[in-house]
């Protein structure tokens, strides 16, 4: 007997435009009009499942039935990840260069991001004290390429070449799905940030340059394969920007912690008071709440069932990472800011994925989280208790339509001063 096929189908040629258009809320508004965790839709011309939900999480992170091979349109893998880096790997590969990743987010690797992170800080607040207003998201692009590359032992261009160089890394994160002419700028700028790392890769492995032993561009220049081979000088680029891309991308995190510090007084008091617990409540419900990274995709691996929905070997699949972070059936008044539901928070790796599911060593959950997680509290603690400023009239609206979005006045500040 043939068996149902349960899955609901949105009809139509092809939905991109859609996608497009309504950005993060385009899977979790067909959830909720379909009453379901998955439907099928079409996008850049081919079939798509979509799930959302902490059940269809952990059926996505199953090694078993997803692969990430060839899941990412290559125009996102040009511009956001880069060819062939951790995140297109699968199995032994996957876990070989997963655990390169792992072993720089060791406690005492954090304890040094922490401390440039506080000395960036305080560097800067020294030129904020000198101008009338600040934008916060500039800022903060900018300060962060320079912790990551520092930390990630990476040196920086000249001086006169930065405002360049953190527009070019930016670009990575801000127009990973530009298209037209934008896209082929974006494109560009990353062969030119791969050539240069590339540089400084030749640099370390020729005795020029000397970073730290335990510094990304150091261990990342001497990993070896599962045949024990040198990586080639181009993935070590890549994975060199897969760790200064995500640290500069924080300040996307940053600008929705400084909107919630300014629009959450009473979050604020606790967090004034309160302990290190109290602050990674607040950054974590910045990080559940807010829009940041929408989805992630992989491919059947060979088909099967699942609750009566069939997915077919190959076909594209796509969790849904803001719709879950949202979902009304894991939490309790998801639109409403609220830290303290992390008190009761289980600690789960699939009901609560801004940065990707599943486990670090494992799945293709973000490595960095811990990073992201270190730096936020920092800034938190900076914004709340360590300087005093005014905040002028500006719109504070942010588009769901915009991916990634932010804040549309970017978070300016004026007369900021050390308390």
């Amino acid at each position: 007997m043939k068996q149902i096929d349960w899955t609901p189908k949105e009809k139509g040629l092809d939905h991109t435009l859609g996608v497009l258009k309504e950005g993060y809320l385009y899977i979790p508004n067909r959830m909720r009009a379909y009453q379901t965790n998955i439907f099928e839709t079409r996008v850049l011309g081919q079939k798509a499942i979509c799930l959302s939900g902490k059940e269809a999480a952990e059926l996505f992170y199953n090694n078993e039935k997803f692969t990430r091979t060839n899941a990412a349109p290559k125009r996102v893998l040009k511009t956001l990840f880069g060819l062939d880096g951790v995140q297109t790997l699968d199995g032994e590969a996957h876990r070989h260069r997963k655990a390169m990743f792992m072993s720089l987010m060791t406690k005492e690797r954090l304890d040094t991001l922490k401390a440039i992170t506080k000395k960036a800080l305080q560097k800067a607040l020294v030129q904020w004290e000198k101008a009338s207003e600040i934008e916060l998201y500039t800022e903060s692009k900018h300060l962060l390429t320079r912790i990551a590359s520092e930390w990630a032992g990476v040196p920086l261009p000249a001086e006169e070449d930065m405002n360049h160089h953190v527009d070019a890394v930016a670009s990575l994160f801000e127009e990973p799905t530009s298209v037209g002419r934008s896209y082929f700028k974006t494109a560009n700028k990353r062969e030119n940030l791969e050539k240069w790392v590339r540089g400084v890769v030749t640099q370390v492995r020729d005795g020029q340059l000397h970073p730290p032993e335990d510094s990304a561009l150091a261990v990342m220049a001497r990993h070896r394969d599962l045949d024990g081979n040198l990586l080639d000088s181009q993935i070590v680029a890549v994975e060199i920007l897969n760790i200064i891309r995500p640290i500069a991308a924080i300040s996307i995190y940053l600008n929705f912690t400084a909107l919630a510090v300014i629009q959450q007084p009473t979050e604020v008091l606790k967090v004034k008071n309160g302990d290190e617990t109290t602050k990674q409540h607040f950054i974590q419900e910045v990080r559940r709440f807010y829009p940041f990274f929408p989805v992630v995709p992989a491919r059947v691996r060979s088909d099967f069932v699942w609750e009566g929905h069939t997915f077919k070997r190959g076909t594209l699949t796509i969790l849904d990472l803001y719709g879950t972070n949202h979902d009304p059936k894991t939490w309790t008044n998801p639109d409403v800011f609220a830290p303290d539901r992390f008190k009761d928070w289980s600690g789960s790796p699939f009901d609560f994925i801004p940065q990707g599911g599943g486990d670090y060593w494992e799945h293709h959950r973000c490595p960095g989280e811990w990073v992201t997680i270190e730096v936020m509290k920092i800034v938190l603690d900076f914004l709340v208790n360590d300087i005093e400023y005014h905040v002028p009239k500006q719109d504070f609206n942010y588009s769901m339509g915009q991916m990634p979005s932010i804040p549309k006045s970017q978070i300016r500040l004026q007369r900021v001063r050390p308390v």
